[in-house]
């Protein structure tokens, strides 16, 4: 088995391919070595100690390096336990059930029943046009809602707290938005 590694825009964060789906739907984030208990995978890239978040998505599992740690030092540590786990065919979360365990996507905004046709508009084009870019870059966005001509989304994944995310949310994904959807005014982060 051979896994690549990508860079993304995040320098503090590394994509890896194992050539084999990771999550069977959905993505999972998990940002502290609590929330990587549900996944023994997570939790033994936690366990470097030097990892402050892993993101699985359709085929690819993002690291986050701690501040300060070294890329040409934890890489290796990482294919490694990529490796063992996907050799062994390892269950990804804790109780063999990924679907059971992944955290919806729960909404910060209550969307107005009257902007439903505008809510399933903005979710279409989300999920056709910035999420497979998202992805690519070792990421997801999810939709947390619409108010007021205002879309709340939510960056994960390397797509979190990278330096670009403000210029993706605004220039990119902003301007795609108001070009499709005209109630569209502003992009916001939840």
């Amino acid at each position: 088995m051979f896994i690549e590694t990508e860079t993304t825009p995040n320098p503090a964060t590394l994509k890896f391919l194992p050539g084999q789906q990771v999550m069977p739907a959905g993505t999972r984030e998990f940002v502290s070595p609590e929330e990587a208990e549900a996944s023994p995978l997570a939790q033994a890239i936690f366990d470097t100690g030097e990892v402050t978040g892993v993101f699985f998505g359709a085929d690819f599992v993002s690291v986050t390096a701690a501040p300060g740690a070294d890329w040409s030092a934890l890489k290796p540590q990482v294919v490694g336990i990529l490796l063992d786990h996907f050799v062994s065919q390892a269950p990804l979360f804790t109780g063999g059930d990924a679907a059971g365990i992944a955290v919806p996507a729960e909404q910060d905004v209550d969307d107005d029943p009257a902007d439903a046709e505008i809510v399933a508009q903005i979710r279409e084009l989300i999920e056709t046009r910035v999420r497979p870019a998202v992805a690519g870059d070792g990421g997801d966005i999810q939709y947390r809602g619409f108010r007021d001509g205002v879309v709340y989304l939510q960056m994960q994944g390397a797509c979190s707290g990278c330096p670009s995310s403000t210029a993706t949310l605004k220039h990119g994904i902003e301007g795609l938005l108001k070009h499709y959807v005209p109630e569209v005014v502003e992009v916001r982060a939840a």
